[in-house]
């Protein structure tokens, strides 16, 4: 598992932009809202370097995890070292709490997906997964668990879509952002 200690983050406010299942497409109105925020976070099935390198959050720091699509075989040649070096977990250490991020396709009770991650990482204030290709904002009970929906074309069931994280002090917002198919 891979870690990221952010509690050291100088600005009172940070914004995160939460995106998942490219599949080699990052769609450009949600690579727009990406560019406002202070990190990128990806959910798996990223599909090539590409997409990553399309993501460019003010700070440039992008947090992305390896999902089930994400393999030697589906990715270019040229990508292979950026793919290698892709977790298939990671933990964002911030002042307000601990971020999971991980793709989701090894839950084995897909009825029970939200219990298990949150059997998985109980001490995270969130977690963020993909897989399913549909938006979900569960803040029901701590941890929360979040799923931005398809941030590329396939599988969008209809609309594009990613999350961003406000975190003001102890204070965490979580927008939706939903686009219509071109």
């Amino acid at each position: 598992m891979a870690y990221a200690n952010l509690t050291s983050w100088s600005a009172a406010e940070i914004q995160i932009g939460i995106v998942s299942d490219t599949h080699g497409f990052l769609d450009p109105r949600i690579a727009s809202i990406v560019s406002q925020c202070d990190i990128a976070v990806h959910a798996g099935d990223i599909g090539s370097a590409a997409v990553l390198d399309s993501m460019q959050p003010k700070s440039k720091m992008v947090i992305a995890v390896a999902g089930n699509n994400d393999t030697i075989h589906s990715w270019a040649l040229k990508d292979k070292k950026v793919l290698l070096n892709l977790a298939e977990e990671h933990q964002i250490g911030l002042e307000a709490g601990l971020i999971s991020v991980e793709h989701g396709h090894k839950v084995r009770n897909t009825r029970q997906y939200h219990e298990e991650l949150r059997g998985r990482y109980g001490s995270s204030r969130m977690i963020i997964y993909g897989h399913t290709h549909k938006r979900v904002v569960d803040t029901s009970v701590i941890p929360w668990v979040v799923n931005p929906g398809a941030s590329g074309k396939d599988r969008t069931y209809g609309e594009p879509s990613c999350l961003t994280l406000r975190i003001h002090k102890d204070e965490w917002k979580i927008t939706e952002h939903v686009f219509p198919l071109h």
